[in-house]
């Protein structure tokens, strides 16, 4: 019974460590992802994707993604510090950023 209760659980971990690894269409991985390599991850993945695309994919909200606080959440602007073929990118589509 123990073993096949193990089994299980490790099924399952090697199942959300599958579906979480380093997809790009999963977005921003937490504690490893900057607001650059998560950019340059969906604008250089599979799925190529175009700038505010990957912008929407990638920018924090100040509710931290969470459910409770969503109504009155607002977009932390993206950190572009060293990346000027990003910032000019998002002064072409509106979006704020910090250098």
């Amino acid at each position: 019974m123990q073993m096949k209760n193990t089994l299980r659980l490790g099924f399952v971990a090697v199942g959300l460590a599958l579906l979480g690894g380093c997809s790009s269409e999963v977005g921003r991985l937490p504690l490893v992802d900057t607001d650059i390599t998560c950019l340059r991850k969906q604008m250089a993945g599979p799925m190529y994707l175009s700038f505010p695309l990957a912008a929407n994919t990638c920018q924090r909200m100040t509710n931290h993604g969470f459910m409770f606080g969503e109504k009155n959440a607002k977009p932390i602007p993206l950190n572009l510090k060293d990346a000027p073929d990003l910032q000019k990118l998002a002064d072409e589509y509106g979006y704020s950023y910090t250098r």
